[in-house]
């Protein structure tokens, strides 16, 4: 799908606030709200827009650290790292996991309510599955930054 940059603008403002009325947002990249409402269900048919969510507070339902995890395996056979995958999928702790190349092989962001709740997933995921080789703990210790705003960009001018 070819993005122009009312469609640019139009994420952009939506990644901030998706609440925001379609009238709102045609003020603000100059469109009607009937063409707001067709170029946002188009790019949502277009898998651009993959959903709609509510960002919560993970501390007001007790979730206080945020574990990264860095998972090396002992085999990378295709069946094994699949069935890693899925496991770490139904994890609901689990917020992300990325498939990497370098010194280990998963890496896991998780929100846990407290050590305890950490220590009994290691046993799962970890401890239980024969194929994990070695898994390394960071904590943080304050959340920088987090999100999932991807960068909008200016379309790049068409060529003559």
């Amino acid at each position: 799908m070819n993005l122009d940059h009312f469609d640019l603008a139009l994420l952009d403002a939506v990644q901030r606030d998706a609440s925001t009325s379609q009238i709102d947002l045609g003020e603000k990249v100059n469109l009607s709200s009937a063409a707001v409402n067709r170029r946002l269900k188009k790019m949502t048919a277009e898998g651009v827009i993959q959903g709609t969510v509510a960002c919560i507070n993970a501390e007001a339902l007790g979730y206080t650290l945020t574990v990264i995890t860095e998972v090396e395996v002992e085999t990378e056979r295709l069946d094994l790292l699949d069935e890693m995958k899925r496991t770490f999928l139904t994890c609901p702790q689990v917020q992300q996991c990325y498939y990497v190349a370098g010194e280990c092989d998963f890496v896991l962001i998780m929100l846990v309510q407290n050590m305890a709740q950490y220590t009994q997933i290691t046993r799962e995921l970890f401890f239980q599955n024969n194929n994990v080789k070695r898994f390394k703990t960071l904590v943080s210790m304050s959340d920088v930054k987090t999100g999932n705003h991807v960068p909008v960009l200016e379309p790049a001018p068409a060529k003559a």
